[in-house]
């Protein structure tokens, strides 16, 4: 049997994919920006989702600060 998922109504990332967060700042952003808004490689030497995917879900810090950075920019809209 299926557990049922946690409900989390305060956590605005609840629900949201890493993919659907990295898509909507590059969309934002592109990479230059992103890449001096974070300074991490995967966004500044040769960036594509695909590697930036998988340094983000290695690297909890990183991840930390490109969530945070999607937070702000979904709230100034």
């Amino acid at each position: 049997m299926e557990q049922p998922k946690e409900n989390q109504p305060n956590n605005p990332l609840h629900g949201i994919k890493l993919v659907t967060i990295l898509e909507h700042l590059q969309d934002k952003y592109g990479w230059e920006e992103l890449g001096s808004r974070i300074r991490i490689k995967c966004f500044t030497d040769n960036p594509s989702i695909k590697s930036s995917l998988t340094f983000l879900r290695k690297t909890p810090w990183a991840r930390t600060k490109v969530e945070e950075l999607y937070l702000r920019s979904i709230r100034k809209k």
